[in-house]
């Protein structure tokens, strides 16, 4: 994630800050030029950057305290880009609902933020229906008799965050009665969306969609099937050769949502440390892959060789330093090769997909 400074008095200030806790002002996040815009306290709205010809107010969603974007004061809907992807929120009379949404919001505003970054196309669902996508936000108790079947899942473009997700208590249970080694609300969106856009750019493209097979597997086998027989016998044997995570191993479409999640996960933990300036230089010799001298920005990158370069002696470090607290690995996965040419082709495809506006 990018790290900001507040324009009025140069003080560090996070993506999700709404104001500056040293001079007071008010923060805005404008999405069209990743930026928080910085407000006298004393005033309402914010003027565009670049030539002070468009106003803007804050979504309608900050009075809930789930978002601090910014939207144009003409438009219609009031909703920033982010939640207008929203069709169904919880019910937010319960307080605890409330809770939970807006941890749900952090972690779906981040991968908004990342897939504007990569420059993907993000249209909702509700105002182009064939192409778009949109979020559910539900509890079981939401689905009334349907309930025990509803899962945090994709579906023809609609993803659907079950709200217990939320629940830090909740979510590490079923984390160990899945027998996961990772699970967590950014991991459970960048999984999700990675669907949506295996639709979009790789089922779309007879080419790709080729490609994709030689790497990942032929989607077209029996995918209730392959999960049935995942669920009833485990991963395959030796999955950690050729794929990120056990449930990889149990359905092309799924090597591919997790492949994807993990290539997120890395752009977002290299760019971190590209803003913050960390450098690796460990006291050991000849230990060339532990080191990294320089950051690189990964969404200006093309080679991918060079940001998993980054990310491996990253992740081995804060790995490290999370033991040293007693508290479980930040990324508990090895990445081989297979997983790096598959990443690979994540990354080369994004960068030929990208919106030149």
């Amino acid at each position: 994630m990018k790290l900001f400074q507040c324009e009025n008095c140069n003080n560090p200030v996070f993506f999700e800050n709404d104001k500056c806790e040293q001079c007071g002002y008010h923060l805005g996040y404008l999405d069209t030029t990743f930026d928080l815009l910085a407000l006298p306290p004393n005033l309402k709205q914010w003027q565009s950057p670049a030539d002070g010809l468009q106003n803007f107010v804050r979504c309608k969603n900050y009075v809930y305290n789930v978002c601090n974007w910014l939207v144009p004061d003409t438009d219609a809907t009031g909703f920033c880009t982010a939640c207008r992807l929203n069709r169904t929120i919880p019910d937010i009379g319960i307080k605890k609902n409330l809770k939970k949404w807006r941890r749900i919001e952090v972690a779906k505003h981040r991968l908004i933020f990342q897939l504007q970054k990569l420059r993907l196309p993000v249209q909702s669902k509700l105002a182009h229906p064939k192409t778009g996508f949109c979020f559910d936000f539900l509890s079981r108790k939401d689905a009334g008799d349907n309930g025990k079947n509803l899962m945090t899942g994709h579906a023809n473009g609609v993803v659907t965050i079950l709200l217990s997700e939320a629940d830090s208590v909740l979510r590490e249970q079923m984390k160990r009665e899945m027998n996961e080694r990772y699970r967590t609300l950014i991991g459970h969106f960048r999984h999700e969306i990675g669907h949506y856009y295996w639709e979009l750019l790789v089922y779309s493209n007879e080419e790709v969609l080729s490609d994709f097979r030689e790497l990942f597997g032929d989607e077209r086998t029996s995918y209730g099937d392959a999960l049935q027989n995942y669920y009833k016998n485990g991963p395959q044997k030796k999955w950690r050769k050729n794929f990120i995570s056990k449930y990889s191993s149990s359905h092309p479409w799924e090597d591919w949502a997790e492949t994807w999640a993990h290539y997120l996960h890395l752009l977002d933990t290299v760019e971190t440390a590209h803003y913050f300036g960390i450098k690796i230089e460990p006291n050991l010799k000849d230990k060339k892959h532990l080191r990294m001298k320089s950051i690189v920005d990964p969404y200006e990158e093309s080679s991918f060789k060079k940001i998993v370069g980054k990310a491996i002696p990253l992740f081995s470090a804060i790995n490290s330093m999370n033991r040293s607290m007693g508290i479980a690995d930040v990324y508990p996965f090895v990445i081989s090769k297979p997983v790096i040419r598959k990443m690979e082709f994540i990354h080369k495809l994004l960068k030929k997909n990208r919106l030149t506006v």
